[in-house]
């Protein structure tokens, strides 16, 4: 059975997607601005997994005090302490720093034991407990594996499409990474291990989103090869709007449901991608396209029959 819904996107469009071009590269730029000044600023907020520390997961036979814990942690000295509900009621994740040349493990032995102390009944489950050297290497690793990302997907659109769709849908991941870690930046968000893997996600739902429009477009200029450039990106956004809407709406409905009943620990992680899916979308249309259409293409790369616009109706 169809959903009754769908009926109401319209199958033909007609919207002049490149006359507003100039008005989204100046919105784009204002965000860029904003975004580079908070992560110069205030920076991330670097989690356990980057700037070392101790991460208990604890259990309690009765709903854990929150509230309580939180006090008892800040009463044993720990620096940075956070105290977050996990899974079900009656668990909970407690992430702080050891003071400042105190050994991590001396530390968490130390907080441990006092929370114990405090409540009998609180049972740890598991301990995790990165140090200094550790967590700058993984930071490193993590922007490493974005940065062979990105690469390799430029290998791929200059071998599938040509070397200015690339460069084009590049600078259109980086324009989505930025904003996203400009969000991050002033939301004060923390930032662990699980944002990068966000990260990538969004990577991989951005590339695939200029791939899918690169693909339009590189088949309507083989098709109308005397039609000006502009015209044939509207004529495919506008023939690929439907399909952008129902993929699009159909995510983030689940990403939504997520984020809403998922939990602060799992926030972070559906929130970055709840974001990359909009901005990702927003930049395929306006950043990805319009450096198309500022470097040009060549449109004498494959033998087609040329057609007016207009010409012949699409299914």
């Amino acid at each position: 059975m169809r959903w009754p819904l769908i009926r109401y996107i319209p199958r033909a469009t007609h919207f002049r997607f490149v006359k507003w071009a100039p008005v989204a590269a100046v919105f784009s730029a204002i965000l860029i601005l904003g975004s580079g000044v908070s992560l110069f600023t205030q920076g991330l907020n670097l989690g356990i997994d980057f700037k070392g520390g101790v991460a208990l997961e604890i259990a309690m036979p009765r709903p854990v005090p929150l509230a309580e814990l939180r006090n008892e942690l800040d009463a044993t000295g720990a620096h940075d302490g956070q105290v977050q509900g996990f899974g079900s009621p009656n668990s909970a994740i407690v992430k702080f720093l050891p003071v400042k040349g105190e050994n991590v493990s001396a530390a968490s032995r130390k907080v441990e034991a006092d929370l114990v102390k405090k409540f009998p009944d609180l049972t740890v489950k598991s301990r995790s407990e990165v140090g200094a050297k550790v967590s700058g290497e993984l930071l490193t690793s993590g922007f490493k594996a974005l940065g062979i990302a990105l690469l390799l997907m430029l290998a791929y659109i200059w071998f599938r499409f040509q070397l200015q769709f690339g460069l084009g849908a590049v600078a259109a991941v980086l324009h989505d990474i930025v904003l996203t870690l400009g969000l991050l930046s002033v939301m004060h968000i923390e930032f662990s291990m699980t944002e990068i893997a966000a990260l990538l996600t969004v990577i991989g739902y951005s590339m695939n989103e200029k791939v899918i429009t690169f693909d339009r477009l590189k088949e309507n200029l083989r098709k109308y090869k005397k039609t000006p450039l502009r015209d044939i990106i509207d004529l495919s956004e506008n023939e690929r709007l439907s399909r952008t809407i129902i993929t699009g709406t159909t995510a983030l409905l689940a990403l939504g449901g997520t984020m809403i009943f998922g939990g602060p620990v799992l926030f972070p992680l559906v929130f970055t991608m709840t974001f990359g899916i909009i901005i990702g979308t927003y930049s395929s249309i306006y950043i990805a396209l319009p450096l198309i259409l500022v470097w040009g293409v060549n449109r004498n790369d494959e033998e087609a029959t040329p057609q007016k616009l207009g010409a012949a109706s699409r299914p």
